[in-house]
Protein backbone atom coordinates (compact mmCIF):
# COMPACT_ATOMS: atom_id res chain seq x y z
CA UNK A 1 0.00 0.00 0.00
CA UNK A 2 1.32 3.45 -0.94
CA UNK A 3 0.23 7.02 -0.25
CA UNK A 4 0.59 9.71 -2.92
CA UNK A 5 0.02 13.47 -2.74
CA UNK A 6 -0.73 15.41 -5.91
CA UNK A 7 0.84 18.89 -5.77
CA UNK A 8 0.34 19.43 -2.03
CA UNK A 9 0.09 23.02 -0.79
CA UNK A 10 0.74 22.76 2.95
CA UNK A 11 4.03 21.53 4.42
CA UNK A 12 2.38 20.51 7.70
CA UNK A 13 0.03 18.14 5.90
CA UNK A 14 2.92 16.58 4.01
CA UNK A 15 4.77 16.13 7.30
CA UNK A 16 1.76 14.45 8.90
CA UNK A 17 1.40 12.11 5.91
CA UNK A 18 5.11 11.27 6.05
CA UNK A 19 4.71 10.40 9.71
CA UNK A 20 1.65 8.29 8.87
CA UNK A 21 3.59 6.47 6.15
CA UNK A 22 6.56 5.88 8.43
CA UNK A 23 4.43 4.48 11.24
CA UNK A 24 2.48 2.09 8.99
CA UNK A 25 5.23 1.17 6.52
CA UNK A 26 3.51 2.86 3.57
CA UNK A 27 5.83 4.59 1.09
CA UNK A 28 4.83 8.15 0.16
CA UNK A 29 4.96 9.63 -3.34
CA UNK A 30 5.10 13.43 -3.59
CA UNK A 31 4.03 14.77 -6.99
CA UNK A 32 5.46 18.19 -7.79
CA UNK A 33 5.19 21.08 -8.00
CA UNK A 34 4.48 21.59 -4.32
CA UNK A 35 3.16 24.84 -2.89
CA UNK A 36 6.16 25.38 -0.63
CA UNK A 37 9.93 25.03 -0.69
CA UNK A 38 10.98 21.47 0.15
CA UNK A 39 14.36 21.01 1.78
CA UNK A 40 15.90 19.26 4.79
CA UNK A 41 14.82 22.03 7.17
CA UNK A 42 11.23 21.89 5.91
CA UNK A 43 11.26 18.10 6.26
CA UNK A 44 12.52 18.29 9.86
CA UNK A 45 9.99 20.98 10.77
CA UNK A 46 7.01 19.24 9.12
CA UNK A 47 7.71 15.57 9.87
CA UNK A 48 9.66 16.07 13.11
CA UNK A 49 11.95 13.08 13.71
CA UNK A 50 9.84 10.78 11.48
CA UNK A 51 11.09 12.22 8.18
CA UNK A 52 14.10 9.92 8.13
CA UNK A 53 11.86 6.91 8.79
CA UNK A 54 9.58 7.60 5.81
CA UNK A 55 10.13 6.04 2.40
CA UNK A 56 9.61 9.07 0.13
CA UNK A 57 9.83 9.40 -3.63
CA UNK A 58 9.48 12.80 -5.29
CA UNK A 59 8.17 12.98 -8.85
CA UNK A 60 8.66 15.99 -11.14
CA UNK A 61 5.05 15.78 -12.34
CA UNK A 62 2.02 13.50 -12.59
CA UNK A 63 3.19 11.82 -15.80
CA UNK A 64 6.46 10.77 -14.17
CA UNK A 65 4.52 9.42 -11.19
CA UNK A 66 1.99 7.55 -13.36
CA UNK A 67 4.77 5.99 -15.46
CA UNK A 68 6.06 4.16 -12.39
CA UNK A 69 2.75 2.79 -11.11
CA UNK A 70 2.52 -0.97 -10.76
CA UNK A 71 -0.79 -1.44 -8.93
CA UNK A 72 -4.15 0.29 -9.03
CA UNK A 73 -4.44 4.04 -8.60
CA UNK A 74 -7.16 4.82 -6.05
CA UNK A 75 -8.06 8.51 -6.03
CA UNK A 76 -9.68 9.97 -2.92
CA UNK A 77 -11.91 12.83 -4.00
CA UNK A 78 -15.12 14.57 -3.01
CA UNK A 79 -16.31 13.61 -6.53
CA UNK A 80 -15.68 9.91 -5.93
CA UNK A 81 -18.40 7.54 -7.10
CA UNK A 82 -17.49 4.83 -4.59
CA UNK A 83 -18.02 5.35 -0.86
CA UNK A 84 -15.12 4.36 1.39
CA UNK A 85 -17.28 1.87 3.26
CA UNK A 86 -18.18 0.12 -0.04
CA UNK A 87 -14.80 0.32 -1.82
CA UNK A 88 -12.61 -2.79 -1.89
CA UNK A 89 -8.85 -2.36 -1.67
CA UNK A 90 -6.07 -4.61 -2.92
CA UNK A 91 -2.48 -5.02 -1.77
CA UNK A 92 -0.32 -2.80 -3.95
CA UNK A 93 -2.91 -0.03 -4.33
CA UNK A 94 -1.64 3.55 -4.38
CA UNK A 95 -3.96 5.89 -2.48
CA UNK A 96 -3.80 9.32 -4.14
CA UNK A 97 -4.96 12.62 -2.63
CA UNK A 98 -5.31 15.92 -4.52
CA UNK A 99 -3.92 19.27 -3.45
CA UNK A 100 -5.60 21.00 -0.54
CA UNK A 101 -6.68 24.05 -2.56
CA UNK A 102 -7.53 22.55 -5.95
CA UNK A 103 -8.11 18.84 -5.46
CA UNK A 104 -7.22 16.67 -8.45
CA UNK A 105 -7.70 17.86 -12.04
CA UNK A 106 -9.70 15.98 -14.66
CA UNK A 107 -6.67 14.20 -16.20
CA UNK A 108 -5.85 12.70 -12.78
CA UNK A 109 -9.47 11.59 -12.35
CA UNK A 110 -9.34 10.00 -15.79
CA UNK A 111 -6.21 8.00 -14.89
CA UNK A 112 -7.62 6.63 -11.60
CA UNK A 113 -8.75 3.02 -11.50
CA UNK A 114 -11.11 3.82 -8.64
CA UNK A 115 -12.45 7.14 -7.28
CA UNK A 116 -13.39 6.96 -3.60
CA UNK A 117 -15.05 9.48 -1.33
CA UNK A 118 -15.08 9.51 2.43
CA UNK A 119 -18.71 10.14 3.41
CA UNK A 120 -19.19 13.15 5.68
CA UNK A 121 -22.22 15.14 6.85
CA UNK A 122 -24.18 17.06 4.23
CA UNK A 123 -23.25 20.72 3.85
CA UNK A 124 -19.58 20.25 4.77
CA UNK A 125 -16.90 20.41 2.05
CA UNK A 126 -14.13 18.04 3.01
CA UNK A 127 -11.73 16.73 5.63
CA UNK A 128 -8.14 17.83 6.14
CA UNK A 129 -5.74 16.08 3.74
CA UNK A 130 -3.73 14.30 6.44
CA UNK A 131 -6.89 13.21 8.27
CA UNK A 132 -8.30 11.83 5.01
CA UNK A 133 -5.06 9.96 4.33
CA UNK A 134 -5.17 8.41 7.81
CA UNK A 135 -8.78 7.29 7.44
CA UNK A 136 -8.15 5.89 3.95
CA UNK A 137 -4.92 4.08 4.81
CA UNK A 138 -6.45 2.57 7.92
CA UNK A 139 -9.38 1.11 5.98
CA UNK A 140 -7.16 -0.13 3.15
CA UNK A 141 -4.76 -1.82 5.58
CA UNK A 142 -7.66 -3.33 7.53
CA UNK A 143 -9.16 -4.84 4.40
CA UNK A 144 -5.87 -6.21 3.09
CA UNK A 145 -4.58 -7.33 6.49
CA UNK A 146 -1.63 -5.05 5.90
CA UNK A 147 -1.11 -3.56 9.36
CA UNK A 148 2.47 -3.92 10.63
CA UNK A 149 3.06 -6.43 13.41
Amino acid sequence: MRLALFEPDIAGNVGAVLRLGACFGAPVDLIEPMGFAWNDAALRRAAMDYGGQADVIRHVDFDAFAAGLTGRLVLFTTRGAERLDIARFQPGDTLLFGSESRGAPDHVHARADLAVRIPIRAGLRSLNLAVSAGIALSEALRQTQGYPE
